[in-house]
């Protein structure tokens, strides 16, 4: 990773990356993986409510115009 020209803002203060400790760049990189895993969840998270949706249409299909009337 060329972290020469790369910068990081936290809570509104830009960093040069390559200024930092080895240590505060190895949270940098957790970070940036831990972001894409978050955004890789957050689009399977759509996927899965897209196919919940048309499951349930496609439920909605099947069932009958007029509800059975059951006595309880």
């Amino acid at each position: 990773m060329a972290d020469e020209n790369q910068t990081i803002t936290i809570d509104g203060t830009e960093y040069n990356v390559a200024d930092l400790s080895e240590a505060a760049r190895s949270q940098v990189v957790n970070l940036r993986v831990t972001d894409a895993e978050i955004e890789k969840l957050n689009q399977q998270l759509a996927i899965f409510q897209t196919a919940r949706t048309a499951y349930a249409n496609a439920l909605a299909a099947e069932l009958p115009k007029e509800p059975s009337k059951t006595k309880h």
